[in-house]
């Protein structure tokens, strides 16, 4: 089993930052990807930017391209998703989630755990 534990959200104004972190405990060693998905009220979850656990290769949603990026700490199990030039759609529940297969990164269901997701609001 992988528990994951998000960190980091809150309150920011538009055009601000914030950065999440998804701490990692248990069987990390099986751990293929660490992904980032949002929720935002009314809409479906979508998702936002994935890393692999070693090697880095790393995705993004086109909606936050060039505005957020993804980056981890093996030693402290943990991976970061620092968000820049927030804006009212960036506001969500933000999850992350571990996969420990090589399936296709951006599709929540091929994710094995998932964490309890932290609040991202930017005011405008």
């Amino acid at each position: 089993q992988v528990q994951l534990v998000e960190s980091g959200g809150g309150k920011v104004q538009a055009g601000g930052s914030l950065r999440l972190s998804c701490a990692a405990s248990g069987r990390t060693f099986n751990i293929y990807r660490l992904g980032w998905f949002r929720q935002a009220p009314g809409k479906e979850r979508e998702f936002v930017a994935a890393i692999n656990w070693s090697g880095g290769s790393t995705w993004f949603a086109d909606s936050v391209k060039g505005r957020f990026t993804v980056s981890r700490d093996n030693a402290k199990n943990t991976v970061y998703l620092q968000m820049n030039s927030l804006n009212a759609e960036d506001t969500a529940v933000y999850f992350c989630a571990a996969q420990v297969s090589g399936y296709n990164p951006t599709t929540y269901s091929t994710y094995d755990y998932r964490g309890q997701g932290t609040q991202v609001t930017v005011s405008s």
